[in-house]
């Protein structure tokens, strides 16, 4: 599978500041193939009209935010929709479904949209309802009144379901089409701010569709069902939903923590009790949030959903438990990461590139990263990548630029996030090594090495 130049630089461009990209995950996934069957299964069955939920369990830097944008990618190739939202405590709270659905809807994207998706989908499904009505009735297409009656009794058809739980969703939607077939684009878009959860929506706007008040944790859970529903009427499978970051339930105080597992453990069942059709929850957290006092155990009902034995060797474990475990990094998965990262840099040069970044250079930097981290080898992969990359920097734009000459790796502490400090023991900067150069080349890097 070749990537494109455009992709290329996006997946660089975020490595290069440490960051997971937010597509092309596939090009370079290590690891993750036997989870790929069971995935897929799943999937299919939410396209079915099931809900799922999966949840994934690993140590700092074990991939789960890859893990997660790896199922993304999945996902939208099967036709889905995906949002990923980071769980908080102040921001994000998951007991605030309102909150949680707000920032699901502004993530959303799909194979066409990967910005702006929500809106975009509202147009397709009012073009569609469009010419549904034209292709089947006789109406005046200059009569907007006339149109926008019969556009918004379809609608009305289409989400009649929906507004037995949820009846403001269709109202909403049914004036926002109004608004638009008349001309009147801030009240149109005022109603989709609405449908998007946005809070301080001004009260004439909400008059036009006699909505009331702001959008709470209940109606969440309606426009959940009303945002599933849209999507299936543009042709999507289903939306995969990502929590990420679950764990941050445990520094809150006791009450918020208690609200938060609630809400988690009715989301599990009503998803099994599949009352939202189409849709695909997967979690992520650390083991301590699954296993310690301050996570999961405090809700027996929930602790008892998501149970998994896990055995002795990882490598049995099965891929279509509720819960699965990822497993650290080594010093060769590093490794083949780093030559597929090499092998994609986007340069004008790239047999000179592979050729002075050798598999050997490359796995020498991995064991120095690693050894920096006090051999912490599940923690390295990030910082890792992010001076992989700036060494591949230096050696396309420098045509006399040679590794063993003048490349030194400085790892340092300002560098590394609050949990890699933690997990490798440091609070200072580290010592610098080298990849094999003598000592009277070595440089400082504040020196511009290269």
């Amino acid at each position: 599978m070749d990537a494109s130049p455009l992709k290329r630089r996006e997946i660089v461009d975020a490595l290069r500041i440490g960051a997971v990209p937010r597509r092309g995950l596939e090009h370079f996934a290590v690891g993750l193939d036997r989870f790929a069957k069971a995935i897929d299964e799943e999937l299919d069955a939410a396209a079915a009209g099931r809900g799922k939920f999966k949840a994934v369990r690993g140590e700092y830097g074990t991939g789960k935010t890859f893990f997660s944008r790896w199922l993304e990618h999945r996902a939208l190739q099967k036709g889905f929709a995906t949002t990923l939202v980071q769980i908080s405590e102040t921001e994000t709270p998951l007991y605030r479904m309102e909150t949680v659905y707000r920032r699901a809807v502004e993530g959303l994207q799909t194979k066409e949209w990967s910005d702006g998706a929500f809106r975009s989908l509202v147009d397709r499904w009012f073009f569609n309802l469009e010419e549904e009505v034209l292709t089947v009735s006789t109406l005046d297409t200059n009569n907007a009144d006339a149109v926008a009656k019969a556009v918004g009794e379809l609608l009305e058809q289409r989400l009649h379901d929906v507004s037995k739980t949820q009846p403001q969703f269709a109202a909403a939607l049914r004036a926002c089409h109004t608004a638009r077939v008349k001309g009147d684009h801030a009240t149109a878009e005022g109603l989709v701010a609405w449908l998007m959860g946005q809070p301080n929506v001004g009260a004439g706007i909400k008059r036009a569709a006699n909505l009331k008040g702001e959008l709470d944790h209940d109606g969440a859970a309606g426009f959940i069902r009303g945002l599933l529903e849209l999507l299936k009427q543009t042709g999507r499978k289903g939306l995969v939903l990502v929590l990420d970051e679950v764990e941050t339930i445990q520094r809150v105080r006791a009450d918020s923590r208690e609200k938060s597992l609630n809400a988690l453990r009715q989301l599990v069942d009503d998803l099994v009790a599949d009352r939202y059709p189409g849709l695909y929850v997967l979690i992520t957290g650390t083991p301590q949030f699954f296993d310690g006092t301050q996570g999961v155990k405090r809700s027996t009902p929930l602790a008892q959903r998501l149970h998994t034995e896990f055995g002795v060797d990882p490598k049995v474990d099965s891929a279509r438990a509720p819960q699965i475990r990822l497993q650290p990094f080594d010093v060769e998965r590093m490794v083949t990461v780093g030559t597929r990262i090499r092998d994609l840099y986007p340069s004008d040069a790239p047999d000179r590139v592979r050729t002075t970044v050798s598999d050997e250079v490359v796995r020498t930097l991995a064991k120095g990263v690693a050894g920096q981290l006090g051999g912490k080898v599940g923690i390295a992969p990030r910082i890792f990548l992010k001076r992989l990359v700036g060494l591949i920097d230096q050696v396309d734009e420098h045509p006399d630029f040679e590794p063993q000459k003048h490349f030194q790796l400085v790892v340092d502490a300002n560098d590394m996030t609050p949990e890699e400090r933690a997990a490798a023991g440091v609070s200072a900067s580290l010592d610098s090594i080298d990849l094999g150069a003598p000592k009277s080349h070595k440089r400082d890097e504040s020196e511009g090495l290269g």
